[in-house]
């Protein structure tokens, strides 16, 4: 068996960093022709001059899913995009704040990058798949969809209600061989990680983890390089948790 995506046209919300990155990158590599989105607009300038140059089959938009007004023009934008054959709902964002002390700013704009961008993305995009009879759908979560900690009420909200998107429109969609599943990464290797702990930190909650590390990029992707796959012919509608067994403990 061998994992190819010549001729799928995949689109990945926040795909100039981290787990986003690297799935597009994978994703590049089996054949797949890309829409990616980021915040940047230099450096979303400076990777289409980049993909062109390298003559790679990729296109990156810059997109604010803070503003809704810039959802909607993006969304305006892939209107004449025959068809899209896969969707990651990748970007979020996370303001830690306990409950008694979280702005209704914040709420907000959680709500509106984790949960409604998602809903919009799905709903414009599902309806192309729904003409081809095909789509894979994968919704990146977090661990605190599955559970939660100090600080992390809102996050988890929105986290708890992506899966439930997830659930609803994998009924939804499932009849038109659309698959729509949640992958929950666990804690994660990123650049944004090396930022906030130190290396004793990250030593400390690694041992925490059953696996007795934090996962690479490389792990989160190679799950959702599956689910986007044609491999994937039956499993939807499930939140799949990859996180080296942290939450069983």
């Amino acid at each position: 068996m061998k994992l190819d995506f010549a001729g799928k046209t995949i689109l990945i919300t926040g795909a100039t960093r981290g787990i986003g990155k690297q799935i597009a990158e994978d994703l590049l590599g089996l054949g797949a022709d890309l829409l990616l989105t980021g915040t940047n607009k230099e450096q979303i300038e400076d990777l289409n001059l980049e993909s062109e140059k390298k003559g790679l089959s990729q296109k990156y938009f810059c997109v604010d899913l803070t503003q809704e007004s810039s959802l909607s023009e993006f969304i305006d934008q892939i209107k004449d995009i025959e068809q899209i054959h896969g969707l990651v709902n990748n970007a979020g964002i996370n303001k830690l704040n306990s409950i008694q002390n979280a702005l209704d700013h914040d709420w907000d704009q959680m709500l509106q990058v984790n949960l409604s961008s998602p809903f919009r993305l799905i709903k414009a995009v599902s309806a192309k798949m729904i003409n081809q009879q095909y789509g894979r759908i994968v919704n990146i979560g977090s661990i605190f969809s599955k559970i939660s900690k100090e600080r992390r009420s809102v996050y988890s909200a929105t986290k708890f209600g992506l899966d439930g998107l997830t659930v609803g429109a994998s009924n939804d969609l499932a009849q038109y061989n659309i698959l729509v599943n949640t992958l929950s990464p666990g804690f994660v290797l990123t650049d944004l990680t090396r930022k906030n702990l130190s290396e004793s930190e990250m030593k400390e909650l690694a041992e925490k983890v059953p696996a007795k590390r934090l996962a690479q990029v490389s792990d989160i992707s190679n799950v959702a390089v599956f689910l986007l796959s044609s491999f994937n012919q039956y499993l939807t509608g499930q939140n799949i948790v990859v996180d080296g067994g942290f939450t069983n403990i």
